[in-house]
């Protein structure tokens, strides 16, 4: 059997999110750099503190930026001051819960913050990915049984196997829900894994 055929499979599989992902940050201006640096690090430890008390775990907390810059003035001159910011990535496992969080990230740190993005996941997509990898492989097997049947061949045992990740889960949404105290629809749905998988497989003499 030194013939072969090579197919390529496709496969997906999905699951609800279960954790949302918000993106904030925390800018302060000031007139020089050391009060505005202070004025950042006390605002942000009041976010930070909000966040804590509303279930977001030191593991789910990271930081993902920080800068301070001058602001000049109209005719681009002179520095009439300085404005710092610090982004934050949180990870709210309770879903339900990602409005009170996003409401007490803004009575905590005021008007100095912004929401750059919500998004969801799923917390584990290990098990998305054992059954996007079988419905991978059961295409490319019926592919390959296709080609095998259409060449007059008998389709003999798989030669070789490689995986080609098609990327993380992508969220598919599909239902909308409010998330709680500050009345913020998300949307819901699931995300969606999926398996790239290319594989060869021996024939048979007709």
């Amino acid at each position: 059997m030194s013939d072969h055929v090579d197919v390529t499979g496709t496969g997906s599989a999905g699951a609800p999110p279960d954790v949302v992902v918000l993106d904030v940050r925390v800018h302060v201006d000031g007139p020089d750099v050391p009060s505005t640096l202070s004025g950042l690090a006390d605002r942000l430890a009041a976010a930070v503190a909000a966040a804590d008390d509303h279930g977001v775990r030191d593991a789910d907390r990271r930081t993902t930026g920080m800068g301070v810059s001058p602001r000049w003035d109209r005719e681009g001159q002179g520095v009439v001051g300085y404005t710092a910011h610090q982004s934050l990535r949180l990870r709210v496992r309770d879903r339900d819960r990602a409005g009170a969080v996003i409401s007490a990230l803004a009575g905590a740190a005021g008007d100095a913050l912004a929401v750059d993005g919500v998004s969801l996941e799923v917390a584990d997509p290990a098990p998305l990915l054992v059954r996007a990898r079988d419905a991978a492989f059961a295409d490319a097997q019926e592919r390959a049984d296709q080609w095998a049947r259409l060449a007059g061949r008998p389709l003999g045992p798989v030669l070789r196997v490689r995986e080609a990740p098609m990327g993380g889960p992508v969220p598919m949404p599909k239902a909308r829900f409010a998330a709680a105290d500050a009345g913020v629809p998300l949307e819901g749905g699931e995300s969606v894994v999926g398996v790239e998988v290319q594989v060869r497989f021996a024939l048979g003499e007709p």
